[in-house]
Order: structure tokens, then C-alpha cells, then sequence
């Protein structure tokens, strides 16, 4: 699966902790994430994991990009919603990109749970699928 794990800046703790509790889940899969957040997942576990910009600076519309080409199978984006962020409007788009191609987008580390423990008991496979109708399309 191809997971983006992306954290505002006060979730980025809380993200690393929760990347270190599912390490051994997460080794499994494409990591996709923002640059700040991605560099201390890395630091921290060891896991190889494609870094992106910032979100301020497009990270989230790179990530956003995967999404409209359904190259993307969830999202981890722990939000920090008492804070307000300059970039709230490529939040939106790529919240609004997950629901328009069915990525399940998890917000907060609870969602987040839900998530990861699916994708291990494999309720996400569907995914697969999709990907292998994306593969198909692209070679006719």
C-alpha cells in the first residue's frame, strides 16, 4: 500500500510516536510524507520513507497529485485544528481529492488506529484493485 503521513506542527511528535508503535506494519508499505514530518519519521524508526516539500511550500499538493492519479491508498494527516494554517486551503483540496477517489484520510492518531489496523487485517486490499485497474488503463 501506498501510505502519506503527514502532521502539522504540533502533531509531529505524536506522529513519530505513533509511526515507532506500528513500525512493524508500516516496514511493509510505500511511506510517502511532508519533509519536516517525513525527516523525523526516518530519524526516529529507520523507515524508508519519499519526502515531499513542506506542506506550506506544496508538499500537500504533491501528495494531492498522487491522489488525482489514485497513486495514493491512505492518509495519515494528524491535524491540528486549534491552530490556524496558512495553507489551509491545500488542506481542503487534498481532503476533498481523498473523498472524490475514495482514500480513506484518517485526521486524527484515533482514525489513524482504525486505519492501520485494517490495512494489517488486509480490509483494505480493495485498494489493490484499483491500482491494478489504474495499472491496466495506463498500458492500453
Amino acid at each position: 500500500m501506498h501510505i502519506a503521513l503527514i502532521a502539522h506542527d504540533k502533531k509531529k511528535e505524536l506522529m513519530v510516536r505513533f509511526t515507532i508503535a506500528y513500525q512493524h506494519i508500516l516496514k511493509d508499505h510505500h511511506l510517502y510524507a511532508t519533509g519536516t514530518t517525513g525527516k523525523k519519521i526516518m530519524d526516529a524508526t529507520g523507515l524508508s520513507v519519499h519526502r515531499f516539500l513542506s506542506g506550506p511550500m506544496g508538499g500537500d499538493q504533491q501528495i494531492g497529485a498522487l491522489l488525482a492519479e489514485n497513486r495514493m491508498d491512505c492518509i495519515l494527516f494528524f491535524r491540528d485544528p486549534l491552530t490556524s494554517q496558512p495553507h489551509e486551503p491545500d488542506i481542503l483540496a487534498l481532503m476533498r481529492l481523498a473523498d472524490v477517489h475514495n482514500v480513506p484520510i484518517a485526521t486524527n492518531v484515533a482514525a489513524a488506529e482504525v486505519i492501520i489496523r485494517s490495512i494489517k487485517q488486509g480490509d483494505l486490499a480493495w485498494r489493490e484493485i484499483v491500482q491494478q485497474k489504474r495499472e491496466e488503463g495506463e498500458e492500453s
